[in-house]
């Protein structure tokens, strides 16, 4: 512990930080640079550690274990082996060439991981973690030998350009279909955001609605409802599910620009091992060999890591990042971090955004293809979604005309838009529609009547004498409890956003109106303001915690004794303590320790059966007995 706790202060602050993030290292119950090494070397800790680490990796680690003990017992002033020599020894364990420089390479990783010390082209793992691995076997875990021994699973055959062929369309259609119902789903929580349950996930209500819109089946809702929360498209606010702003903007980007978005997010998500682990073998099919492989490759990850692998790869294949149980061209380019070219093998086998529709006199739109984005939003405002395949359609209706002109719309602006992308003119029953709805919009009107000391929040009115009075008696606005103020007034104690849309959505001409009459465009929901939080770094508070209290080299001295006496006061274990005497002597007291505090330790002296009270500065050295 001491020889690691010496180099632990010897780091840099940041290098200290980064290995106490490696690590995972918790900020409490650590007081000194002795307790950072005793929490490193802990075995859970360094169990935790193996797990992350690769075959090849822990075959480095464990045979260097096994040198060194060797080279401690004819020379104890041999940490360990040359790289060198590990590389040897490696080679003759695995029956096959093993390279220094990837044994080099391995070495640097245990060293940033504290697991190992490289010093002077030696390689000298910790004692604790040699003891952890010498534990294995009895765990049922590989030895050292075996680690590097054991070949790896029979290899998978290679795809054939059929199969890679089907894997490329299979993978496009599902991008597809991942970009298309994620769409769907950002504009369904604009119009209705979903609850998030207080023990996590969506409730069944709600997984039924965005399954329907999304046109995919219950158990791909959460799937693609977590895609999307990773890209940033939607978030919780209050404990519901609404689009951000990323979101909104995400819906204007063309198809493949939509894709690359959530293939950024998934790629930016993976770990480290998975990611290493999806990217080893692009061109092969995995098919069932792929569980006997991460077992093989990663042999103290247990059933953590092939859950990792299982969520991650559920994912690839929902985006197209894989499909057939192989990695799809455009996703071998995102698994070797060129993000561009795997946007652009993807562009080219999507299919091609169009940019005109047909209007049938039925009030339908029918798209022959992909619309481009900002024609299809445009078209989800004044028309509702029936369909959306390859060939999407929208049907116009009263309902929708208004939600359009609600938003800010106009007949003219409206009809100028559908001519400009008609491929069939603008049938009369359109036309008639859009104009009707218009002459309609606005009779009823609803504001804000909300003064201080009074309950009333909101006013509905209208010229229309009757049509108030139908809204007056229509027991679905029961809940506005609605009161005739005046013969053209009603009133709420409900806020104006909750009675303008009751209305709305009860099919009534009604627009919202502000203190001068002037009509205003309200916005159903709000966005989730994904706002980026800041949080204290743990791992740099412990630092600075550690720097504060460290004393120099004296006071590191002093509290490695302390640590050493308490452990033997807790072990009731009996010590041979060499103290300097006046004059140079040095004398060796055999101690029972009793107490450590104020600079000063009480032992008691086996030998001559009496108290002592000696100063921690007069230590030289302090051996275990027996």
């Amino acid at each position: 512990m001491l020889s690691l706790a010496t180099r632990l202060r010897s780091l840099d602050d940041e290098s200290l930080r980064l290995a106490i993030v490696a690590r995972s290292v918790p900020a409490t119950g650590i007081r000194d640079f002795f307790d950072l090494a005793e929490s490193l070397l802990d075995p859970a800790s360094v169990q935790a550690a193996l797990a992350h680490l690769d075959r090849a990796t822990l075959a480095a680690l464990a045979v260097a274990g096994e040198l060194a003990g060797g080279l401690a017992a004819a020379d104890p002033a041999t940490p360990g082996p040359t790289i060198a020599e590990l590389a040897d020894r490696l080679t003759v364990l695995a029956g096959a060439s093993v390279a220094e420089a990837d044994v080099a390479a391995r070495a640097a990783e245990l060293h940033r991981l504290m697991l190992a010390c490289v010093s002077d082209g030696r390689l000298a793992p910790y004692d604790a973690v040699s003891a952890q691995l010498q534990r294995w076997s009895a765990d049922g875990l590989p030895s050292a030998t075996e680690l590097a021994a054991a070949p790896q699973p029979a290899p998978l055959p290679p795809a054939s350009e059929n199969d890679i062929r089907f894997a490329d369309r299979l993978a496009t259609e599902r991008a597809f279909t991942a970009v298309s119902a994620i769409a769907e789903l950002v504009t369904e929580l604009a119009r209705e955001p979903a609850r998030e349950l207080s023990r996590g996930g969506l409730g069944l209500p709600d997984s039924k609605r965005l399954g329907l819109v999304m046109a995919v089946d219950l158990e791909i809702v959460a799937p693609l409802v977590a895609t999307a929360a990773r890209a940033g498209l939607i978030a919780q606010s209050n404990g519901h599910w609404l689009g951000t702003e990323a979101g909104e903007a995400w819906m204007l980007e063309g198809t493949t620009r939509r894709w690359a978005a959530l293939a950024r997010a998934w790629h930016d998500a993976l770990p480290a091992d998975v990611r290493t682990l999806l990217a080893r073998r692009p061109s092969f099919s995995w098919g069932a060999g792929l569980h006997a492989f991460v077992s093989w490759l990663y042999p103290a990850g247990g059933d953590a890591i092939d859950a990792r692998v299982r969520e991650f790869t559920r994912d690839a294949e929902l985006i197209g990042v894989m499909a057939h149980h192989m990695t799809s061209p455009a996703g071998v380019a995102l698994l070797a971090g060129d993000l561009d070219a795997a946007a652009a093998l993807m562009g080219r086998s999507l299919p091609a955004e169009v940019g005109a529709v047909y209007l049938q006199h039925d009030l339908s739109i029918v798209a022959p293809g992909p619309l481009a984005p900002s024609i299809d939003a445009r078209l989800r405002g004044l028309a509702d979604v029936e369909s959306r395949e390859l060939a999407s359609s929208y049907r116009i209706t009263a309902a929708s005309v208004s939600r359009a002109l609600a938003a800010g719309e106009t007949a003219d602006s409206l009809l100028d838009f559908l001519r400009a992308v008609s491929l069939s003119g603008i049938p009369q029953p359109v036309e008639y529609l859009i104009r009707e709805s218009s002459d309609r919009y606005g009779r009823v009107r609803v504001g804000s009547a909300h003064a201080p000391g009074s309950p009333t929040q909101s006013y509905v009115r209208s010229d229309d004498a009757a049509l108030l009075g139908t809204i007056a008696v229509d027991q679905t606005f029961a809940p506005l409890a609605l009161v005739r103020d005046t013969e053209n007034r009603l009133t709420s104690r409900i806020p104006v956003e909750t009675v303008f849309w009751a209305l709305t959505d009860a099919r009534y001409p009604v627009a919202a109106e502000d203190s001068d009459g002037e009509i205003v465009h309200l916005r159903r929901h709000q966005l989730a303001r994904v706002q980026p939080v800041v949080v204290t770094d743990p791992a740099a508070a412990l630092v600075e915690k550690l720097r504060a209290g460290d004393g120099g080299e004296v006071m590191a001295g002093d509290a490695w004794l302390a640590r050493q006496l308490d452990t033997a006061i807790k072990g009731k274990q009996t010590v041979t303590v060499s103290i300097a005497m006046p004059g140079g002597v040095v004398v060796d007291y055999l101690l029972e320790p009793a107490s450590v505090g104020g600079g000063r330790f009480r032992a008691r002296d086996r030998r001559a059966d009496i108290e002592r009270t000696l100063p921690l500065s007069s230590i030289i050295s302090i051996t275990p007995v027996g």
